[in-house]
C-alpha cells in the first residue's frame, strides 16, 4: 500500500520519537537502574542483599573444613585429598586446612561494602560481582570495565548470583598467592582488625586497605556478625 504524503511524514517523526526515546533511555538507564536512597536504606538494602548469602557460603565452608579436619586427622578419603591440595595448590594438610578455613564474615561483608559501593556498582548491578574480582579468561561469563588501563580494557567476572560471587571471592583468598600470610594468621586469630592488615595486596591502596576495612567493620558493627561463628 502505498503512503500518502502525510502518512509518510507521520511515519518518519513517530520512527524519529522513536529513536530519540532510545537514545535517551540508553544513556539514562544508568542513572535510573537505582532508585535514589537514602544512605540508611541503601545500607538496609545491601544487608538484605549481601549477609545471607555471607552466611550461607560461611556454613558450607565451615561444614567442608570440619570434614577435612576430621578426614586428615584419621587418614581416611586419600583421594578426596588429594584433589583438594591439586585444586587449593596446597603442597601439605597444613596448607590445605588454611586455604579451607573460612574466614570471618564481618571481612567479607566489609569488603563487599567498600568494593561494590555497597551493592550500587555497576559490577554488582550488571554482573552480581561484589568484589571487583578481574577476569582474564574470555571464554568465561564476563563484562567489560568502562575505563581502560592504558590501551587494556579491564574485564571483570560476571556471576550468576550473589552467592555465586560469595564463594569465588573465598576460593579466591584461599587459592592465592598474595595472601599467604593473610592464610597463616587466619589459623593463629580470628581477629578481623588483626586480620584485615594481611589484605594490603587485594588492593592498590596496599596498607591504607586495611585501615579503611577496620573502618568499615568498627563503624557498621560487622565484627558482632563473627560472634555465632
Amino acid at each position: 500500500m502505498k503512503l500518502t504524503s502525510l502518512q509518510s511524514k507521520a511515519l518518519a517523526a513517530l520512527i524519529a520519537i522513536l529513536l530519540f526515546s532510545a537514545v535517551i533511555y540508553f544513556y539514562s538507564s544508568e542513572d535510573t537502574a537505582l532508585p535514589k536512597m537514602t544512605v540508611q536504606e541503601k545500607k538496609a538494602r545491601f544487608k538484605n542483599l549481601i549477609i545471607p548469602a555471607v552466611d550461607d557460603v560461611y556454613a558450607e565452608l565451615m561444614v567442608r573444613y570440619n570434614k577435612v579436619s576430621a578426614s586428615l586427622e584419621s587418614g581416611s578419603d586419600a583421594d578426596k585429598i588429594a584433589k583438594l591440595k591439586v585444586e587449593y595448590k596446597a603442597k601439605s594438610n597444613a596448607e590445605l586446612l588454611m586455604a579451607l578455613k573460612p574466614h570471618p564474615k564481618s571481612i567479607a561483608i566489609a569488603q563487599a561494602a567498600m568494593e561494590s559501593s555497597w551493592a550500587t556498582s555497576r559490577f554488582f548491578r550488571e554482573a552480581y560481582n561484589i568484589f571487583g574480582v578481574w577476569s582474564f579468561d574470555k571464554n568465561e561469563p564476563r563484562i567489560a570495565a568502562l575505563k581502560k588501563r592504558g590501551d587494556k580494557t579491564i574485564w571483570v567476572k560476571e556471576y550468576p548470583s550473589i552467592k555465586a560471587s560469595v564463594s569465588d571471592y573465598y576460593r579466591t583468598i584461599a587459592r592465592g598467592g598474595a595472601f599467604k600470610e593473610f592464610r597463616k594468621l587466619k589459623m593463629k586469630t580470628d581477629d578481623p582488625f588483626a586480620l584485615v592488615k594481611k589484605l594490603d595486596r587485594y588492593s592498590e591502596k596496599g596498607a591504607e586497605y586495611g585501615h579503611e576495612l577496620t573502618s568499615i567493620i568498627k563503624f557498621n558493627k560487622f565484627h558482632q556478625l563473627d560472634a555465632n561463628e
